[in-house]
């Protein structure tokens, strides 16, 4: 042999030999695993194997080799493989939680605005135009927009109701302010009897009729838009805490910590195994897959057709325009409605009264007015529309979740040697499952058994509100309510009121209501409930 074809060749052994006796040092020292135990699951040193040894009492983590782990490691381990999963889909469906919670509270906020808007504007055409009665107007101008942000919050109000309760609480002061102008009943029943009079003898007409069918098709949309959205934020804080079967725990801890306790810490489970482990963890979350795609798809169809008299905020914001067409009506008609007063409630004995002052500022409003109405518009609609083209990327976010797990941060990348649960290996060669709980009875490496009533829970509310949304697209005639005996529309959910309810009265609109709020309500809406002394459930 010549001198460069021996050199070759030494340096060959002697790399061979720097290899096998690094990979060698690896196998026989469990320093690296120790000191990774330690940090990642602030563990006590003491116990810790120095060396690899024979590990009969493991449960998962067994092997033909010597090993670094023990019992009590182990099961150490198995809770910090389901914390790891946990906090991977959390990770995962942050930027979906974030989009959802951030546009819910833009929507609230913006409700919120619109109907103080509408109020002031309410507040500013009794000031300028009827000043006589403003200021005994403005308790009724502020129990109707409270009613409308109960309504819109979630609470059980029926828009009938308060509708027909402002134009019943109108009538007297139009009655005495305009019809009879500067003088004022000095009986209280009289008042009373003219309230009461209103249905029957309709002094503003057709509007209030109107008004009940422009809240319907616009404040229930809404409503349940912003319901919706919450349910949106429960599904995924659920899926965020999911609880991991024995099974799924098991496969987790074989997929993450198992290669450590050969020494194989810097290891990643190749993507087939890591797709039948997660696929198989989450075969219950993926059967959300459909009802979510229907569930983003009825959000966007809502949103589409809330607009023109569908629209809150063009409804809002011209309500006071309607008002003063009321008061106009009743005031043309006024000797006739002075006759068929005194026929039901006879003549009043009247004393002269000078009107209090409107204390109400309304010439610094009036300026902003316009503006305000054009950017309001622009929030509303163009957030809402920016909010849904966000929201069509996540349509398969469950469909597709343990793929983005594996692919995206549990498992190597393609082509690099990995652990495929016994050992580190080129490729894997089991059989890879679908999605859903069908695929998982060829499953390799989880066995996946019954259902979870957790998700099957949430499939539900998911299925009810799909219906809510659909029920409620304002589609032609869908939102033309039949009409009640009070003259207005029906509402056909959850705002009706009865005794069992806590309701007393009738048609007076003399009511003792008990509301119950089903979401966090603003603080200035629960301070004018407790105003009124309503009773409130709040959050």
């Amino acid at each position: 042999m010549d001198g460069p074809t021996w050199r070759v060749g030494c340096c060959c052994l002697l790399l061979l030999a720097l290899v096998g006796f690094i990979r060698s040092e690896g196998v026989q020292s469990c320093e690296e695993v120790r000191k990774l135990f330690q940090w990642r699951l602030v563990g006590a040193a003491k116990g810790l194997p120095d060396f690899p040894r024979p590990g009969p009492d493991l449960q998962v983590c067994t092997s033909r080799k010597p090993t670094c782990c023990t019992r009590k490691m182990e099961e150490r381990y198995q809770v910090a493989a389901r914390q790891d999963m946990q906090q991977a889909l959390q990770a995962s469906s942050s930027t979906l939680k974030s989009l959802i919670s951030r546009n819910a509270a833009a929507l609230q906020e913006t409700l919120e605005t619109l109907i103080r808007q509408a109020e002031n504007y309410t507040g500013i055409l009794f000031c300028n135009t009827y000043r006589n009665m403003a200021l005994e107007a403005a308790a009724s101008v502020q129990e109707f927009f409270t009613d409308v942000g109960l309504y819109l919050f979630g609470a059980d109000v029926n828009p009938e109701e308060f509708v027909n309760r402002f134009f019943d609480s109108l009538f007297p002061l139009v009655y005495n302010h305009l019809i009879n102008p500067g003088v004022t009943d000095s009986s209280l029943e009289y008042s009373e009897c003219i309230r009461m009079a209103r249905r029957d003898i309709s002094p503003f007409g057709n509007i209030p009729q109107r008004v009940m069918g422009q809240m319907g098709r616009s404040l229930l949309p809404s409503r349940t838009f912003l319901q919706a959205l919450n349910l949106g934020i429960e599904v995924i804080n659920t899926t965020d805490h999911l609880h991991f079967s024995k099974e799924c725990g098991r496969g987790l801890l074989r997929m993450q910590y198992c290669p450590h306790c050969q020494g194989l810490t810097l290891s990643k489970p190749c993507v087939g195994y890591c797709l039948n482990i997660v696929r198989g963890c989450l075969a219950h979350v993926a059967e959300l897959d459909p009802h979510w795609h229907a569930y983003l798809r009825s959000l966007e169809e809502l949103s589409d057709a809330m607009h023109g008299t569908y629209d809150v905020e063009h409804v809002l914001l011209n309500f006071h325009l309607l008002v003063n067409d009321a008061v106009m009506q009743a005031h043309l008609d006024g000797q006739k409605l002075s006759e068929q007063v005194n026929k039901i409630c006879g003549h009043p004995i009247r004393t002269p009264t000078q009107s209090p002052p409107c204390s109400f500022d309304g010439s610094k409003e009036k300026l902003g007015m316009k503006i305000s109405a054009r950017n309001g518009e622009e929030t509303l609609a163009n957030r809402r529309k920016e909010f849904i083209n966000s929201l069509r990327l996540h349509r398969t976010f469950y469909g597709d979740l343990a793929d983005r797990l594996c692919v995206n941060d549990l498992a190597a990348a393609e082509g690099v040697p990995c652990w495929n649960g016994d050992d580190i290996v080129n490729s894997y060669t089991q059989r890879v499952v679908g999605n859903g709980i069908k695929a998982q009875s060829g499953n390799p490496e989880v066995k996946v058994k019954g259902t979870d009533p957790v998700i099957n829970q949430i499939i539900d509310k998911l299925k009810h509100v799909i219906q809510l949304l659909q029920g409620r697209s304002p589609k032609p005639d869908k939102w033309d309510l039949p009409v009640g005996s009070g003259g207005g529309v029906a509402e056909p959910v959850s705002g009706d009121c009865d005794d069992e309810d806590g309701c007393g009265g009738s048609g007076s609109g003399e009511v003792k209501r008990t509301l119950k709020i089903a979401d966090c309500a603003p603080s200035w809406l629960v301070s004018q409930v407790k105003w009124r002394k309503w009773r409130i459930f709040s959050c």
